[in-house]
């Protein structure tokens, strides 16, 4: 066969499909009542229109290209049962549903929506309640998870899933959606190539955003807000990380960002504010930070050690309890024309660099790593005398940890 007769063949399939799809309606006194009726009477690339109302299901399977619409926001109620809706096949959109009452089990992860091996599709303009996991992605591609809102009751983390759940799928797009009171708010593992934007992810019981193991994503316009330890990127490369708000992330063990075994990443524009600990980076190299803001954090960045070839360069450090700690006297990592709040240097040539340069770890921040009870002492005339001479005859930290351009004024 041709290759203009294949062409002619695909289109002509195409445009029988779109001749004979047709738009089937679902109501309680509709010819269809149920929408598992609904799918199993419906032909491939049909649009099954779900009426407002409530249906009491659970163990819905989408096993056919479909379009599926609820209209005024019908219920989907699962009265706890199981696994709710379950997509198994390409080219399939569901939209505008309220779901809710997921069933719970220690042995099976139940979600309000899965995806099984599955692409090209569309979720989107969910609302999700009662939920162990919410939406879980399994091992599918090129799909868009749009203006969902996810809402969990999680109290401890052995009987609680995650909001979306992304495991071995590549090149999603998870846009506008609205996370809370699940385990982690978005979870990625042995996923790549995917675009995770403008989400907000807050009051979740462990982190806000947790991946592993999944490389090439980008994470843009994101606030991540009072989670049990904000947001965990691990064993992971080619991370992109741009104009995120990390905020109000408190606690004996919490961070905005933790890294760990991170390499070759952007960390671009992001707002670290009021966190226990700004940034928080172990075995983790070659890591680009610029142009970031770190305020009113108590530790601004935590380096606990081998991390290597870092760049840290026009950022702005306001009001942190401690800029940097640092728990070696080795440094191969590069801080270069940052604005620190507590630099009291001059300029007397008013070329915006302070003619000073910086020292920005303060030997009480590494006599705080080693001996944490040591934190009362934080505002005591001792502790002024000290970290002074720390920095006027580096013995602790490293000697060559400094800021040969700290900059006049801030990057605004």
């Amino acid at each position: 066969m041709s290759k203009l007769r294949k062409i002619f063949m695909a289109c002509l399939c195409v445009y029988s499909y779109a001749i004979v799809a047709q738009s089937i309606d679902v109501c309680s006194t509709c010819e269809f009542s149920s929408i598992k009726d609904g799918i199993k009477n419906a032909k491939a690339l049909d649009t099954i229109m779900v009426q407002k109302g409530t249906y009491n299901e659970y163990g819905i399977v989408i096993d056919k290209p479909l379009t599926i619409i609820g209209k005024d926001d019908p219920i989907i109620d699962g009265g706890r049962k199981g696994e709710i809706l379950t997509i198994e096949s390409d080219d399939v959109t569901i939209d505008g549903f309220f779901i809710k009452n997921v069933g719970i089990s220690y042995t099976e992860d139940f979600a309000a929506l899965r995806v099984r091996k599955s692409k090209n599709f569309v979720i989107q303009n969910l609302v999700l309640e009662n939920l162990f996991f919410g939406i879980y992605i399994e091992k599918s591609s090129h799909g868009k998870i749009y203006h969902n809102k996810v809402v969990g009751d999680a109290v401890e983390e052995h009987n609680s899933g995650n909001g979306i759940h992304l495991w071995y799928s590549h090149h999603i797009d998870i846009e506008y959606n609205s996370l809370e009171g699940v385990r982690d708010g978005i979870y990625l593992e042995f996923s790549d190539d995917n675009v995770i934007k403008n989400n907000s992810s807050s009051k979740n019981l462990r982190y806000g955003l947790h991946f592993m193991f999944s490389n090439d994503d980008i994470y843009q316009q994101n606030v991540f807000e009072d989670n049990g330890a904000g947001v965990a990127v691990m064993f992971s490369k080619n991370i992109q990380m741009i104009n995120n708000h990390f905020r109000e992330n408190w606690g004996s063990a919490s961070y905005g960002l933790l890294l760990k075994e991170i390499t070759d990443a952007e960390i671009i524009d992001n707002i670290f504010d009021r966190n226990t600990i700004g940034i928080s980076l172990e075995g983790s190299n070659r890591i680009d930070y610029k142009n970031n803001t770190f305020m009113n954090n108590g530790w601004a960045i935590k380096v606990r050690g081998a991390c290597y070839t870092n760049r840290f360069i026009n950022n702005n450090f306001l009001y942190n309890s401690f800029d940097i700690a640092y728990n070696s006297r080795i440094n191969d990592n590069i801080f270069d024309q940052n604005y620190w709040s507590n630099y009291t240097g001059y300029d007397l040539d008013k070329d915006g660099i302070g003619d000073v340069p910086y020292r920005p770890v303060k030997l009480f921040s590494y006599i705080v790593n080693r001996t944490p009870e040591t934190i009362v002492l934080l505002r005591s005339l001792f502790i002024d005398i000290i970290d002074f001479s720390e920095k006027v005859s580096p013995v602790f930290t490293p000697d060559n940890l400094v800021d040969e351009n700290p900059l006049m004024k801030k990057r605004e």
